[in-house]
């Protein structure tokens, strides 16, 4: 293990994992609410959407939260088809109303079938990460598996990054400033790091990453190597990595 490097990363790591640095991300929109089921419907939609330019993001996540009236819980609970259609406008990148409506439907069923999101995620024991968790979340949320939406969920099956969807695990399970920590059945040291542009640049330019692509082998070597330098909470320098290459 490399001392000077785990220094360097732990003083990026405090240094960004700042409640100031949630007025600058997407993060900030489930900071919007307090009931837990509001802050994951938020999370989820807001971590769907999260490519391209950040304020373009948090922009189209709020006109989401808007199409929901700022209720997301209750709005998916009780919304009916024609609740649902009310996104027809909507549209960020390649994901537009339909994807939206369908992720409406979605996740009501899954909240008819469990108190919480959590419970789609959950590693079971021999597991070391979230490989298998997110292709069973996939497996449940995509109802309709032939739908144009199933590309706005990765897989890591098809080694995939699936970088929101792990963004979103760290914003559910990490406790901090910045993430929620509402999830307490997942542990910590099994999350993989929400790898995207940003974040690959600086673990290659730091030697924690060799690979050019930026897929699941990748986010996996590249959390083994953080987890040298925090075994238990290895996805904690996701603040130190991407907070370099995005503001550095």
């Amino acid at each position: 293990m490399d001392k000077k490097l785990e220094k360097f990363l732990q003083q990026k790591f405090q240094l960004y994992c700042q409640e100031e640095f949630i007025t600058t991300d997407p993060i900030q929109i489930p900071h919007l609410f307090h009931q837990k089921q509001d802050i994951e419907i938020a999370g989820l939609l807001t971590s769907t959407i999260a490519w391209g330019k950040r304020k373009s993001i948090i922009k189209n996540a709020h006109q989401i939260m808007e199409i929901m009236d700022f209720s997301p819980y209750d709005f998916i609970i009780h919304g009916r088809l024609k609740d649902f259609e009310k996104a027809t406008n909507f549209v960020h990148r390649t994901f537009n109303y339909l994807d939206l409506t369908y992720f409406f439907k979605a996740l009501k069923k899954l909240y008819f079938g469990a108190e919480s999101l959590e419970d789609y995620f959950l590693i079971k024991a021999e597991e070391p990460n979230t490989f298998h968790a997110i292709e069973r979340f996939r497996e449940k949320f995509l109802f309709e598996p032939d739908f144009r939406t199933q590309k706005h969920i990765s897989s890591p099956a098809k080694n995939s990054a699936a970088k929101r969807l792990n963004m979103f695990l760290r914003w559910m399970v990490r406790d901090n400033p910045v993430d929620f920590g509402l999830w307490k059945k997942i542990p910590k040291e099994k999350l993989i790091i929400p790898l995207d542009v940003h974040s690959g640049r600086v673990a290659r330019s730091l030697n924690l990453l060799q690979r050019k692509a930026n897929d699941w082998k990748s986010a996996e070597f590249l959390t083994n190597e953080l987890k040298k330098y925090d075994a238990k909470d290895p996805v904690k320098f996701d603040f130190a990595l991407f907070g370099m290459g995005a503001f550095e």
